[in-house]
């Protein structure tokens, strides 16, 4: 099943290879969409793919990579639209 989820990152997550590691994790499984870094220091990301890459995705943003230290993941599900044709970083 198709879904869409719109995730806020708060921590120590710029500066760290957030980014490049969700275009890496994301690209593997298949999952479209973009993140990016946001002025008050959190990540935006918004990924769309199977049911199961987005939850595996987000558990992976809950972690981030090896210098990131994640507070908080807010998770919003929208409306799956099909509007992306890959991952990018924004």
């Amino acid at each position: 099943m198709k879904a869409r989820a719109h995730l806020y990152v708060s921590g120590l997550v710029q500066g760290v290879f957030f980014r490049s590691k969700t275009l890496t994790e994301a690209s593997y499984r298949q999952v479209i969409g973009w993140v990016r870094n946001l002025p008050d220091g959190r990540v935006e990301a918004v990924f769309e793919g199977e049911r199961e890459k987005i939850v595996e995705m987000i558990n992976f943003c809950k972690k981030g990579p090896t210098l990131a230290r994640v507070n908080k993941v807010e998770v919003l599900w929208e409306d799956y639209t099909g509007s992306f044709k890959s991952f990018s970083i924004r």
